[in-house]
């Protein structure tokens, strides 16, 4: 892979109370090339949105990075002043949020709240802000922009919204896109056209994706390169088409086995037994022993270390 354009280096993030600290992401290493789509796939409280969280610096107060950096371009995003860090969140890196209602300010025009982030982040008139508004709408599917710049976001419907959000996110046209489950509170018709949109932007620019989904079947469509997570680790990571032709961890295979498939013969899904472990409750060797078929005492006792097994193919398992 060429330079990256984001790397994250053994990135630790705590949250904190006046009783004790809880380690949701513990030592994630990760990097983006130029162009690349990378997959951040596990289930729910795997740590998946606290590390996108942690990139962007939009961790709540009692969340904060106790450890690693987040370099963007060679520049460490840790430890940036407020207003450093509003430079580059919107302009170079964007985000999408898995339910945009929460994301967009209901007592705002969808007009302002787009032209507000052009205006900060270009320097342009209010007239140009429009424009480029109207431009983007356009772009995400709404042949009548204007219209839509006037309405409030409980006006639209959750893929009219999405859309939205999606439009503001590119107008900077930041180097990064983080896509934090985009399609999660959406029906699948409207599924498969927010991916259509962001597949053919990603085509028609020079940006970046990371892709953070628990649906393997929107991680065949879109990625180059998958990172899979369990209770807050690195268990798996390799290029997409590996993952789904060779994959190794026993978590990465329990995944798998649990997603129905469209072609081929009727295969019963075997899903992956028990329950994610909460913060602050790992057990004291492998995560996933407890809920691994092919656990031993050793796992059980030994943290495994993420290894390459192969070229671009690193796990985390001493039975491999």
């Amino acid at each position: 892979m060429s330079e990256a354009i984001l790397e994250v280096k053994s990135l630790r993030t705590v949250f904190k109370d006046k009783h004790k600290e809880l380690t949701v992401v513990d030592g994630i290493d990760l990097a983006i090339g130029p162009n690349e789509v990378v997959a951040l796939v596990g289930e729910s409280g795997c740590g998946k949105s606290v590390t996108s969280l942690s990139i962007m610096q939009l961790l709540p107060r009692t969340g904060e990075i106790a450890q690693g950096e987040v370099r963007f371009r060679g520049r460490n995003l840790v430890g940036l002043k407020k207003r450093e860090m509003a430079r580059v969140r919107g302009r170079q890196i964007a985000m999408i949020f898995q339910e945009p209602m929460t994301s967009l300010n209901p007592v705002l025009t969808i007009g302002l709240q787009m032209t507000e982030g052009l205006r900060k982040h270009l320097k342009v008139s209010r007239v140009k802000a429009i424009s480029i508004a109207d431009e983007w709408l356009r772009k995400v599917g709404f042949p009548e922009p204007a219209r839509i710049r006037k309405e409030f976001p409980h006006r639209l419907s959750g893929g009219m919204r999405q859309r939205v959000m999606l439009a503001m996110a590119m107008a900077c046209q930041p180097d990064l896109l983080i896509a934090d489950e985009p399609t999660t509170a959406l029906d699948v018709t409207i599924q498969a056209q927010v991916l259509d949109l962001i597949r053919g932007l990603i085509q028609d620019s020079e940006m970046s994706v990371l892709f953070i989904t628990h649906d393997l079947g929107v991680v065949a469509e879109m990625a180059t390169r998958v990172v899979v997570m369990y209770a807050g680790q690195i268990v798996e990571s390799t290029d997409v088409k590996t993952l789904f032709t060779n994959p190794l961890h026993p978590y990465t295979k329990g995944l798998l086995a649990s997603t129905p498939r469209m072609h081929g013969p009727i295969e019963k899904l075997v899903p992956v037994r028990g329950t994610v472990p909460p913060a602050g409750q790992f057990p004291q060797g492998c995560r996933f022993a407890d809920r691994c078929p092919i656990a031993t005492d050793d796992c059980r006792s030994q943290m495994p270390e993420l290894r390459d097994i192969q070229s671009g193919h690193q796990v985390r398992c001493i039975r491999v």
